[in-house]
């Protein structure tokens, strides 16, 4: 058995690695002190235009990007601005304060953020950081809905220390970055075979390829951008809808698909002849950790390898039958509790012991590597009693060797791919009601933790997928 927990200390050596700054130039020029926001440069003699770089221009949404300053009068405060409109048409922004070195110059590399959407050395904060604008939506949560466009962010550096939104600021230079989840080469199919319901991604190249079904939670529909970078690393990836999908079979108040349909799911992706058959695994997120552990111990088919992200180990709804399928979501609320803005709370109903007998995934059967990652401030399940569960259980049959645990203080319940923006709160329905949930996490370790996971969770792919 593996366990780790990791060290948002060690996590921030990230920030350690040094940029060169650009060269000391116009050294005699000084800036005029006034208060942070209204900081004027010294115009005594000609200076070339101040610059901002971000590099590359055009990167995967889990890759860090190098965002520089120069140009500028040394010890200076600025402000650099990144924002965006998400597929929905909602903009998004983050802002960070920075001073100027002796040099005219600054680095989110190695220069530590003194205000704004968040402080320290955060190279990739700006991004993180963002959300939604004053004055937009309630209730938004940043999801890629088209993978096969980038985000766009328009990253500018404005006059002093100034908040963008509560006044008139002065840019002075701005760059633009695509943040991209589709790699060049990599082809999506829509699947819509023997009642399954998904969208297959292809990695570039001839393959075969090893793979992974990816399965999301409650909240339904399909989701691609998972899928899709898995696929940019070389993954073979199936995302499959199950719950809240057009083509699904209805009523849409329940899973209407049991154990056959995510089978013929997995067998699918194993009979593409651009799969290798024997290294497919499994990840899921949510109610799709649950499913994720039923198929893997009860469907008769043998994954490589599970990733479990904060989910349950038996259904958070009642079962209408053996085959998995539920009843409606009527019995949903009995565990349902409200925080002080009236926002719900679903963390005790994936408390094992409040979950239906009979749904509770038989652990002991499962017999590959199995990586659970806990978000420790997650509202939406309760991921440290079923992680303690699914240890407890292995360990009981001689299993331990299977299991490793990742667990993040301060990381909420959406633990997803690098650099996205955590959402403590978002709207779960309009009808019959507004509803909006709690998810839980920090800004700051939220981040942490998704950059951390990520880059295990392909650490663990590799070593149980490739080898």
């Amino acid at each position: 058995m593996f366990r780790a927990r990791a060290s948002l200390t060690a996590i921030r050596r990230l920030c350690n690695a040094r940029m060169k700054l650009l060269p000391e130039v116009y050294s005699r020029q000084t800036c005029l002190q006034q208060p942070a926001g209204s900081a004027r440069w010294s115009s005594s003699s000609i200076r070339p235009a101040p610059v901002l770089t971000a590099a590359p221009a055009r990167a995967l949404i889990d890759e860090q990007i190098s965002i520089r300053g120069g140009f500028l009068p040394p010890h200076c405060p600025v402000t650099v601005w990144a924002r965006m409109h998400s597929d929905e048409g909602d903009l998004w922004e983050a802002f960070a304060h920075y001073n100027t070195n002796a040099s005219g110059a600054f680095s989110l590399s190695s220069d530590a953020s003194v205000g704004g959407s968040y402080v320290g050395c955060e190279p990739m904060g700006l991004f993180w950081g963002m959300q939604p604008a004053p004055g937009g939506r309630e209730g938004l949560r940043l999801r890629k809905r088209n993978v096969e466009t980038p985000f766009v962010v328009r990253i500018s550096l404005l006059e002093g220390h100034v908040s963008p939104g509560e006044g008139q600021t002065t840019e002075l230079a701005a760059v633009t970055a695509e943040r991209w989840y589709l790699t060049p080469g990599v082809k999506r199919t829509e699947i819509r075979q023997n009642g399954i319901i998904g969208t297959l991604f292809i990695p570039p190249g001839p393959g075969p390829f090893p793979a992974m079904l990816d399965l999301w939670g409650m909240g339904g529909g399909l989701q691609e951008y998972r899928s899709s970078l898995f696929a940019s690393k070389g993954y073979a990836s199936l995302s499959l809808a199950y719950f809240g999908h057009k083509d699904l079979p209805g009523p849409p108040s329940r899973v209407n698909v049991g154990d056959s349909y995510f089978k013929a799911a997995f067998q699918l992706l194993q009979d593409h002849p651009q799969v290798v058959p024997d290294r497919v695994g499994i990840i899921g997120l949510s109610f799709g950790c649950y499913l994720t552990l039923r198929i893997a111990a009860q469907t008769g088919v043998k994954p490589s390898c599970v990733v479990c992200i904060n989910g349950p180990v038996g259904s958070t709804v009642a079962l209408a039958d053996s085959e998995g399928r539920t009843e409606d979501f009527d019995s949903f609320p009995k565990y349902w509790t409200y925080d002080d803005q009236g926002f719900v709370i679903f963390k005790e109903v994936s408390l094992p012991a409040n979950l239906p007998p009979e749904s509770i995934v038989k652990i002991e059967k499962i017999d590959c590597p199995l990586m659970y990652i806990v978000g420790e401030d997650d509202l939406s399940a309760s991921s440290v009693e079923n992680a303690d569960v699914i240890e407890e259980t292995l360990r009981a049959a001689g299993k331990s060797h299977l299991f490793t645990r990742l667990s993040y203080p301060g990381a909420g319940h959406l633990i997803e791919p690098p650099y996205a923006p955590n959402a403590r709160a978002s709207m779960w329905s309009f009808k019959p009601k507004k509803l909006i949930t709690m998810w839980g996490g920090h800004p700051a370790p939220h981040a942490a933790a998704q950059e951390d996971a990520w880059k295990k969770v392909l650490d663990f792919m590799e070593a149980n997928l490739r080898c």
